[in-house]
């Protein structure tokens, strides 16, 4: 079975929801897990309707949710 090498994306969830006051209970449409999954940076993959809920929900862009960490 092969290795699966961590991912490099790193999800601003927490710091987006305390800058605007937002709790994920706010964020209907997406549930609890799923934005749980997110914060903790462990998705392997997301919904564009994910993301554009995460979007309009919190007024921001999606380059505003995820950054792409530098190569080790």
């Amino acid at each position: 079975m092969p290795v699966e090498e961590p991912h490099r994306i790193t999800c601003h969830l927490d710091d987006l929801l305390a800058a605007r006051g937002v709790t994920l209970a706010a964020l209907s449409g997406i549930t609890v897990v799923n934005l749980s999954i997110l914060k903790n940076n462990r998705a392997r993959a997301v919904r564009f309707s994910t993301l554009t809920a995460l979007c309009e929900a919190l007024d921001c862009e999606v380059g505003d949710l995820f950054s792409l960490a530098d190569q080790p």
